[in-house]
């Protein structure tokens, strides 16, 4: 038996509908779902894990306590007996790594190797599908020099996800990219739009006026910098071995 967290979530409900009737698991009622409060709940995680052999664990909503978020729902589905978790991971997940949000993922995939279950991490790149949305005003702003992303779409993940819940992949982690890499400047002028390269310290002027907290301001700033150190640029073949074609690049999405 196969669960998925955040079933009705953007990937979640992609997966759902590429498996044979998994176990959805979510924070709202939905059908026949199973219901928890949230990867903190760790008796209502448990319950929902209860009988189920492989998670997919989808990542929280990014929060400062995401990290013990994520802690709690594997402490729960190994409690529940589960055997295997497959985790969405970030690319080049590390405890030192330049986007800040990606060493929650590295804390996360260390509690799981920890934990004693079989796992197999899906290290997805940045999404495809926001890219269009970086241009605000017919601009795109942000500290990512001359570098590259190799950004993957949404549809392409989960049939990488699909591809490693029918066919498990113990112990191994796939590295998720789209077929190429490219620059911010190159995507603006796909868009008709305008790449300016901020600072740093321009990044997180700019950015001042949302009264986020810090830790989600360096995340979205990090994520550009990761762009201009190299952290985002490496092309995998990992997903066209999974999903048995050439995932979707910036062009083909961009022409829908």
């Amino acid at each position: 038996m196969i669960a998925v967290t955040g079933a009705t979530g953007e990937i979640g409900r992609r997966v759902v509908a590429g498996l044979d009737d998994p176990i959805l698991i979510t924070r709202r009622p939905h059908g026949e779902a199973r219901l928890a409060a949230g990867y903190g709940d760790f008796d209502g995680m448990r319950a929902a894990f209860t009988g189920v052999e492989t998670v997919f664990l989808i990542p929280a909503g990014e929060s400062a306590d995401r990290v013990q978020q994520h802690k709690t729902a594997v402490d729960a589905a190994v409690a529940a007996g589960v055997a295997r978790i497959v985790y969405l991971s970030f690319f080049n997940a590390a405890p030192d790594a330049t986007f800040t949000l990606a060493r929650d993922h590295w804390a996360t995939e260390e509690h799981i190797r920890a934990s004693g279950v079989t796992w197999t991490f899906l290290r997805m790149n940045l999404y495809m599908d926001f890219i269009p949305g970086m241009a605000v005003d017919g601009v795109i702003r942000g500290p990512a020099g001359d570098g590259r992303v190799s950004a993957i779409l949404r549809d392409d993940v989960a049939g990488a996800a699909v591809a490693v819940l029918r066919a498990p992949r113990d112990g191994e982690t796939f590295d998720l990219t789209g077929p190429s890499a490219f620059s911010l400047a190159e995507v603006a002028e796909r868009l008709g739009a305008e790449y300016v390269d901020e600072t740093d310290e321009e990044a997180y002027a700019s950015r001042a006026s949302y009264n986020a907290p810090h830790w989600e301001v360096a995340g979205w700033v990090s994520s550009y910098q990761a762009i201009r150190d190299g952290s985002l640029a490496h092309v995998s073949d990992d997903v066209r071995e999974l999903i048995g074609r050439e995932p979707t690049s910036l062009q083909a999405f961009l022409g829908r």
